[in-house]
């Protein structure tokens, strides 16, 4: 079982930036493919960002290119998605999942993922 634990949401003015973590406490997951999810109101759950534990390439949804970076530092265990320039239509519930037997075509299934955190809200405001 690994457990996650995302941090790093909050209320942000359009433009702005937040960091959000992903933390798995006592669990090495360098050979977990990271994905971070996210959820609006009356929204079904859309893929966001991933990143793959062989190699380490990146996979963005094309609504967050250029404006948010996903990044790991397997050292801390931890996952990173930095969010710039962000919109009001970016408000959701953001969260991490983590698998280790995902195949490079399925990280943006959120059906794929074995394990998940119970998320971190972001809310944009105009």
């Amino acid at each position: 079982q690994v457990q996650l634990v995302e941090s790093g949401g909050g209320l942000v003015q359009a433009g702005g930036s937040l960091r959000l973590s992903c933390a798995a406490p006592g669990r090495a997951f360098s050979t977990y493919t990271i994905g971070w999810f996210r959820q609006g109101p009356g929204k079904e759950r859309e893929f966001v960002a991933a990143i793959r534990a062989s190699g380490g390439s990146t996979h963005y949804v094309d609504s967050v290119k250029g404006r948010f970076t996903i990044s790991r530092d397997n050292a801390k265990n931890t996952v990173y998605l930095q969010m710039t320039s962000l919109k009001p239509e970016d408000t959701a519930v953001y969260y991490c999942a983590a698998d280790r037997r995902i195949i490079l075509s399925s990280v943006r299934m959120h059906q794929q993922y074995d394990y998940w955190g119970k998320g971190t809200q972001v809310t944009v405001s105009s």
